[in-house]
């Protein structure tokens, strides 16, 4: 997929790190139905990729995302009936369930404003690093919807705990940079002028690992929300027994003795 040429986002490969930015820095990089659908398309189409291994969803001009467009979302939908607002709430849970879905880690870099169906994305992230600037708002009920949008209510309790989780998703109100490290929503915050760096030494750390055993983690951390103690403990036993028979194992092995830092290559 490293020749992917999007229409609706950018799309730069860097190695084996996927860098994906919202295009229209000076509106903050809202979402549109184009780019809902291409983004949905483009994580579905990531579970078959073999030449990348990690995707970054960086900022564009010093923010990550705005949300829906006002006027090329929101307008629309007041106008549509219940079967097209379905269609439409349905399609950005595809997305959400695609991002999680895909196999590879996620990692958002976020500046600046992340809020709506920005914040979702952040949140839909298996890690996600921040500057100060950013500012995090689930602000559905600001207008007039409920707060359980896109796996809201299921995903963000994990991450920052049920009543942190239920003040936002309340209220609206927005989250500081301070604040969503403090309560684990952040890994952690760097310096604007670091954040591109940060992201890219994580996710090329990422990919430089035995990213086969990487889709394993993934896989597990979300089945395992559905299971229970005893059920999640023989699904890792067969995971882990799974990553026994690859060469990446193997290799760590013959590196260790051989006093050597091992060299992975995802099979």
């Amino acid at each position: 997929m490293a020749d992917l040429a999007p229409e609706h986002f950018l799309w730069d490969v860097d190695g084996r790190v996927a860098v994906i930015r919202l295009d229209r820095p000076e509106r903050k990089n809202p979402l549109t139905f184009d780019s809902y659908a291409e983004l949905r398309d483009t994580f579905r189409d990531l579970v078959y990729a073999t030449d990348i291994d990690v995707v970054v969803l960086a900022s564009n001009g010093a923010n990550f995302c705005s949300g829906g467009d006002v006027h090329d979302i929101i307008g629309p939908l007041v106008g549509m009936d219940m079967a097209g607002l379905l269609a439409f709430t349905r399609m950005t849970g595809d997305l959400v369930k695609a991002i999680i879905g895909c196999g590879k880690p996620v990692i958002a870099a976020v500046d600046g404003t992340c809020v709506g169906a920005g914040a979702i994305l952040a949140m839909a992230a298996d890690m996600r690093l921040a500057t100060p600037a950013a500012r995090t708002a689930f602000l559905f009920t600001r207008v007039g919807l409920a707060g359980c949008d896109m796996g809201a209510c299921a995903i963000l309790p994990r991450i920052i705990g049920q009543g942190r989780a239920a003040e936002l998703l309340y209220t609206g109100r927005t989250m500081t940079a301070d604040e969503g490290e403090r309560w684990g929503f952040w890994n952690r915050l760097v310096d604007a002028d670091q954040l591109d760096g940060a992201a890219m030494e994580l996710a090329s750390g990422l990919a430089a690992g035995p990213t086969f055993a990487h889709g394993i983690t993934k896989t597990q951390l979300n089945q395992e929300w559905s299971m229970g103690l005893e059920q999640a403990i023989e699904a890792e036993a067969q995971a882990q027994a799974i990553c026994m028979q690859t060469r990446d194992f193997e290799r760590a092995y013959h590196a260790f003795v051989d006093k050597q830092r091992p060299v992975f290559e995802g099979n």
